[in-house]
Order: C-alpha cells, then structure tokens, then sequence
C-alpha cells in the first residue's frame, strides 16, 4: 500500500474540497432555474442535486461548527456512537469505540485522545475491570453536539421549504 506524505493529503482534500464546491454550485445553479437537457429525468436529477448539496452544506455545518478540528470518518464515527450511548445511559469502551468506527484498536486509541484533547471526550477506568476505559461525552462535547444537530435540523428544515 501506498504512502502519502501529510503535504499530499492536505493537496488531495483541498482538490476534493474543490469538487464539493463545485457540484453545490452547481446545485445554486439548479436552485435558481438552471436545467439540463429535458429527458424525463428531471425529477430524480433534481433529487439527487438536492441532496448532494444538502450533504455538502451539512459537512460545512460541521466544520464551521467545531472550528478547524477535523471531526470526519472514524472520529466522527465515534462521535455520534458517544451521543447515542449518553442519549441511552450506556458507556462505551475504548474498544468498543474503535470496533464501531472501524479502526484498530491502537488507531481507536489515538483518536480518542485527540478527542480528549478537543475537550469532547473523556476517559475513565471501568470500576468493574480496571483492564478496559470507559469513554463518554464531556459536558462541552455533548452541549456541542447538541447545538450542531440543532443547526442541522434547522438546516434540513430549511431545505425541505424550499424544495416545496
């Protein structure tokens, strides 16, 4: 398998970031009256730009959101496996974490540090088994996830007016 250099990955995420922009241009584009060749496929064009460019705005929620952290993939993965444990009363091991989001354990280990170093997340042994750690929300990364899935919420509202 192939190595990239950090340098790299930051040119191929901003090429991607690139694209992204562009298909929800795009989109403002159909929004404002702009139509393809008429085929009898409008309606499933239409929907299907509709939800890219919501897709697109969602991740830009995100990122506006938690600043300049990088909350994508198996970090945010374990993210929303937090707010659904604290949203139940569980608690998730490291473990568990990690086999949620896809990742090797030592992988898992290295996120959730970087979560507990955003303030997000934090550890504790379990009482039980003094071999596992327990993860769950802080205060601030619960209270700030709830605050980004108000604005989404928002947003999605927002989106289904005007595609009426």
């Amino acid at each position: 398998m192939q190595q990239f250099s950090n340098q790299e990955i930051a040119e191929l995420k901003s090429r991607i970031d690139q694209i992204h922009d562009l298909l929800a241009s795009r989109g403002d584009e159909a929004e404002a009256g702009f139509t393809g060749p008429a085929n009898g496929n409008d309606a499933p064009r239409s929907a299907l730009l509709n939800q890219v460019s919501f897709t697109i705005h969602v991740r830009r929620i995100r990122r506006s959101h938690f600043g300049t952290s990088e909350l994508s993939g198996p970090i945010w993965d374990m993210m929303l496996d937090l707010v659904l444990a604290d949203t139940h009363g569980r608690a998730l091991s490291a473990s568990d974490l990690a086999t949620g989001a896809g990742v090797p354990l030592s992988s898992g280990l290295r996120m959730i540090a970087a979560l507990e170093r955003l303030g997000l997340a934090q550890r504790s042994i379990d009482a039980s088994d003094r071999r596992r750690s327990i993860v769950r929300l802080t205060d601030s990364g619960s209270d700030r996830m709830t605050s980004y899935f108000d604005k989404v919420g928002s947003a999605w509202q927002t989106n289904r007016a005007a595609a009426a």
